[in-house]
């Protein structure tokens, strides 16, 4: 097992603990969890209310987005005047998620729309021309994007000269170089003084829906039926669940365990999903599924299920979905044994800071899967690229505190295309350039990153008693969800830990521990699963006492619910 480092989110001052202690006592909370939530900015009453109680008023007025009085002023127009509209949206899960609450939500009102999803190996990603041409023979004069277009500013310039308006609805990173629409709405801009900045793409439209309703164009009470296709969005494109994002992931939730979209349901089913989801059933049992329509075969038919109104039509979609996911999985898997084979052979990938890939048959679909595949075993930046219409084009994934983003930026010169966020992005190069690229850009990792970002990290929230863990405790913990970037599920650290029995290896790599503390008071036991632990089994039996990072997590097997914990590190005292 790879070794990892420990870091401790937070050290609370005395002045932080008196906080704590305080706010545990108002809210009548075990002194842990006090910490935890002082840990999380979460310092009065009033504020652990909001945090708990996440509420619909606490969303922001839409019009505070830059630009949202144009882009809602452009609709109306189109309402009035009948005018046919395209609903343009990007072909992961995201885009998905977004064209059909936009559309879903439209059509009740509006007949003269359709959506439109680029082809990923035949179109790319953005706005593409043939997308422009189908606008223009088909007598659209209005195109509203979702999770794409913010790069777009050649095509939606050509567009303008054509006769045909974009709103663009987006949520990357600018460039200096804005499409000339007639509204942008992109919480990054530089400019906008819209107060919370990590909305989806989906997000940003669900606002555009908002800020109509608004206007008197639906009742706004009809749209929080789109909620469960937001959360979908949340969850999938890992973004920050603070704010305004948590309280929609908190209603979608909610909403998507009503399961009264067919179509979603359809996919819960196939996933095998019993009880409530919760945002970690969405990002590893829907989102895979969701993407596999856009990676295997083509993004429409998720659209198409997400649509879905009749039972027996959506199973059918979500069976052939379900395949493409298997299909998918098996790419991944041959795929990622082939990386990482090539980084093995290779002694300067083995030394290097970074990992850049290319190989002309890798399946496109994947690559992004397979950059995080190859972190899982060599933690540092990864890029792998395949060939897409005579192009190197690919994905990178980075680590914790790392920028890829700004480090694909700055080999710019080297690319013809490139976008996305700080952990994850796209791009594409001349075939030719992929060796200056990959020495460049290991020369630009190794110049900004530190060395202890080249190790796995495993962030712990506080250290823990054992006896401490109640179902009481547990109860409170639960109410924190929905979990997610910048509110991740408590780690926590116990020291001094001994093992009752002998550990049970399961599936021939992971771990069955019981653990303890000792204690005046008697000590508490837990099962503890350790997912690939399995070469700790000697150390284990030694019987010298260790220390533990991990999760608390329900288990029911058999009509009853105990509590485990996941264990994400163990360590040798």
């Amino acid at each position: 097992m790879t070794t990892k480092r420990w870091t401790y989110r937070q050290t609370l001052t005395p002045d932080q603990q008196a906080q704590a202690d305080a706010l545990a006592a108002s809210i009548n909370v075990n002194p842990f969890l006090g910490r935890l939530l002082v840990q999380r900015g979460i310092t009065t009453f009033e504020t652990a209310k909001a945090f708990f109680r996440p509420a619909m008023e606490h969303l922001h007025d839409p019009f505070l987005m830059k630009n949202m009085d144009k882009a809602v002023a452009r609709l109306l127009q189109a309402f009035e005047h009948k005018e046919k509209i395209i609903i343009y949206g990007d072909y992961d899960v995201d885009g998905a998620t977004s064209v059909a609450m936009f559309y879903g939500f439209l059509k009740k009102y509006y007949p003269f729309i359709e959506y439109y999803i680029p082809d990923r190996y035949i179109e790319g990603y953005g706005v593409s021309w043939q997308g422009i041409d189908y606008a223009e023979a088909n007598g659209f004069s209005l195109i509203v994007t979702l999770d794409c277009g913010i790069k777009s500013a050649e095509k939606v310039a050509d567009a303008k000269r054509r006769g045909i308006d974009f709103i663009i609805c987006d949520h990357h990173r600018p460039d200096t170089n804005l499409p000339p629409a007639v509204a942008v709405l992109d919480p990054k801009q530089e400019d906008c003084p819209y107060p919370y900045k990590e909305l989806t793409g989906c997000g940003v439209g669900f606002k555009l829906l908002q800020a109509l309703c608004q206007q008197g164009f639906a009742d706004e009470a009809d749209l929080m039926d789109q909620l469960d296709l937001l959360v979908v969005s949340i969850a999938a494109d890992i973004v920050h669940i603070t704010g305004e994002n948590r309280v929609l992931a908190a209603y979608g939730l909610k909403k998507l365990n009503e399961r009264k979209r067919v179509g979603l349901n359809a996919l819960i089913e196939i996933a095998g999903f019993r009880n409530a989801l919760d945002i970690t059933n969405v990002v590893f049992g829907l989102a895979p599924r969701i993407n596999a329509a856009g990676r295997i075969a083509h993004a429409k038919e998720a659209v198409r299920l997400l649509l879905c109104n009749d039972k027996y039509e959506a199973e059918a979609f979500a069976q052939e979905i379900n395949k493409h996911n298997s299909d998918r999985r098996t790419f991944d898997t041959g795929i990622t044994d082939e990386a990482l084979n090539m980084i093995r052979e290779d002694a300067w990938m083995v030394g290097a800071n970074s990992t850049v890939l290319y190989k002309e048959d890798w399946h496109k679909g994947v690559v992004g899967i397979v950059a995080s595949r190859c972190i899982e075993h060599f933690h540092r930046p990864t890029i792998i690229l395949t060939n897409s219409h005579g192009k190197a084009a690919g994905s990178a994934r980075s680590v914790p505190g790392f920028d890829v983003y700004e480090a694909i930026e700055a080999c710019s010169d080297l690319l013809e295309q490139f976008g996305g966020h700080t952990f994850a992005a796209g791009l594409s190069l001349s075939v030719d350039n992929v060796p200056a690229f990959r020495m460049r850009f290991d020369e630009i990792v190794k110049t900004r990153i530190s060395p202890e970002q080249l190790t796995p990290l495993v962030d712990i929230d506080m250290d823990l008693e054992l006896n401490a863990i109640s179902a009481k405790f547990y109860n409170i913990l639960k109410q924190m969800a929905p979990f997610g970037p910048e509110n991740m599920t408590p780690v926590f650290a116990s020291h001094d830990v001994r093992m009752s029995g002998t550990p049970t290896i399961m599936k021939e790599k992971h771990l069955k521990i019981e653990v303890f503390q000792p204690s005046p008071q008697g000590a508490v036991k837990f099962t503890a699963i350790g997912f690939g632990m399995a070469d700790l089994y000697p150390k284990l039996i030694s019987g010298k006492p260790f220390s533990i990072a991990y999760t608390i997590e329900e288990n029911t097997f058999r009509d009853k619910t105990t509590l485990q914990l996941y264990l994400k590190d163990i360590r040798f005292e």
